[in-house]
């Protein structure tokens, strides 16, 4: 079993903390404590410097290691279609649910997308209603609407 290493930096829309192990990043949320502050882990420090590329309007596409292992076969299958939505764009939850081959899975999705543990990175904030509508997101509908209106969808 591999330790677990955290950061904790501020962004634009509160603290991020950051959770990695030897090889990938496995967390990206809002409003989590750090167990230990560690900067100079690789990719903690890594994706760290993306994050604030992206922020600073440098950066729109992430390539740090990621460790989606931890959730079902189901949420991991959502969140690998969540990887290819690009910068500035949007797609529906029955977008997803279509693209999974189970069209009829939009709540599904929905409760998949919720329990995304990579914020940002994974772009579930990209992701809408299908009548364009804004839903949940778990770090906060306030960060939501502003990750895109960042991205210049809103």
């Amino acid at each position: 079993m591999s330790i677990k290493k955290s950061l904790q930096f501020p962004t634009p829309l509160g603290v991020l903390t950051l959770v990695a192990h030897h090889t990938a990043l496995l967390r990206a949320d809002f409003d989590r404590p750090a167990t230990e502050n560690a900067p100079n882990h690789p990719i903690l420090a890594k994706a760290r410097q993306q994050l604030e590329e992206y922020f600073a309007k440098e950066r729109t596409v992430f390539d740090i290691p990621l460790g989606l292992e931890d959730g079902t076969l189901f949420q991991r299958s959502v969140w690998q279609q969540l990887l290819p939505i690009p910068f500035g764009r949007t797609c529906s939850y029955g977008d997803i649910a279509r693209a999974i081959d189970n069209p009829r899975a939009v709540r599904a999705v929905g409760g998949a997308v919720g329990k995304n543990p990579l914020s940002i990175i994974v772009p579930c904030h990209r992701v809408i209603g299908s009548d364009g509508s804004l839903t949940g997101f778990s770090g906060g509908m306030h960060r939501k609407i502003a990750l895109l209106e960042w991205e210049g969808v809103l």
